[in-house]
């Protein structure tokens, strides 16, 4: 359901890039055409969303699309970097409000507010430069297996508790999206002081540290953990694809944290007018009706119903992204957070 995350401080991982960058180097500098060249996370392809849109955007715009997908959001990032100088793709799809900071301060986007943010409420504008143009939105939450567990945890207080001692799997957030959502989850819920504390109390209840949320997911799946980290909405994929109600998922009592991925159109692009006409699609009902049963998360656009299968989800009554300045993470903060993360839950 949902995708991997590089966060770039290793540094065979930048060995890596650079010789993605020399590659990218050699490309032979591009001129405007009638297509439009997207780079995108594995999911958005596997998952059926582009199956579903993209043939209309090409219809309407008499206009051929190209979708390279290159992994992970953190690859995304990498690509853009190595190809500053000549860029090989108009628009990019998925970088989330915690990678905002870092995509931002590398100045490989060109702002676009499109006339069509009006359909999507002021809270989901989360990137006031409008580089990235938000399209879909979700909350971290745990799911449980209910037939294992009669009465979940209410509160990160009672995650703590030693009943579920190896009992919960997470993914790690070096690598993982809703891993590092949940060290930012828990630094917004305690403080830079205060989040540190609650991994060492919960250290003993995780089971495993998984690389990825498919990881993590299909342990919970196997049985080998009663509860896992993922998303409020994952409970609607087995109800509506499925039929089964035997997931539920809770969001602890103080408070949720939500994540809202974005497009955005790639600097220098020769392409920019079809790129524009492209993040004005994403906010369409065209586009966002398919979001809920491919993407497994909210449409940002209000007029867009729910599935039935969404009526059983829970729905937070507070979040907590204000606690945390996201748009001023720096490389610098976010690895201290990360190092002290790994000093309790790896070493």
């Amino acid at each position: 359901m949902r995708r991997k995350i590089s966060l770039l401080l290793i540094i065979p991982i930048i060995l890596a890039i650079c010789g993605c960058g020399r590659k990218a180097q050699r490309a032979e500098s591009r001129v405007a055409d009638n297509t439009l060249r997207i780079y995108t996370y594995d999911s958005f392809v596997t998952w059926g969303l582009a199956a579903e849109t993209i043939g209309q955007f090409e219809k309407k715009y008499d206009c051929t699309v190209y979708i390279e997908t290159v992994g992970d959001a953190g690859n995304i990032v990498n690509r853009l970097i190595m190809e500053r100088s000549n860029p090989q793709a108009d628009v990019i799809i998925g970088i989330d409000n915690t990678m905002m900071s870092r995509i931002l301060a590398e100045r490989v986007l060109s702002p676009y507010r499109s006339d069509n943010l009006r359909y999507v409420p002021d809270e989901l504008h989360f990137d006031s430069s409008y580089h990235l143009t938000p399209y879909d939105y979700g909350f971290f939450a745990f799911v449980y297996d209910s037939y294992a567990i009669d009465n979940p945890p209410s509160t990160f207080g009672n995650i703590q508790d030693g009943i579920w001692k190896n009992r919960i799997v997470i993914s790690d957030p070096r690598t993982s999206s809703p891993g590092l959502g949940l060290l930012l989850w828990t630094i917004a819920a305690f403080g830079e002081n205060g989040y540190i504390h609650f991994w060492r109390s919960v250290k003993n209840n995780i089971l495993t540290v998984a690389s990825s949320w498919d990881e993590a997911y299909s342990m919970f799946l196997a049985g080998e953990a009663q509860i896992v980290l993922s998303y409020s909405t994952s409970p609607a994929f087995h109800i509506e694809v499925e039929g089964v109600n035997r997931y539920k998922a809770f969001i602890p009592q103080e408070g949720a944290f939500m994540q809202i991925e974005g497009a955005g159109i790639v600097r220098n692009t020769p392409n920019i007018e079809l790129a524009e006409k492209f993040i004005d699609f994403i906010l369409t009902t065209d586009f966002q009706r398919h979001i809920p049963t491919t993407q497994w998360m909210y449409p940002v656009n209000k007029r867009v119903p729910l599935p039935a299968s969404f009526n059983e989800i829970p729905v937070p009554e507070r979040t907590l992204n204000d606690e945390i300045d996201l748009a001023g993470i720096n490389a610098r903060t976010l690895e201290r957070w990360l190092m002290r993360w790994i000093e309790v839950m790896i070493n």
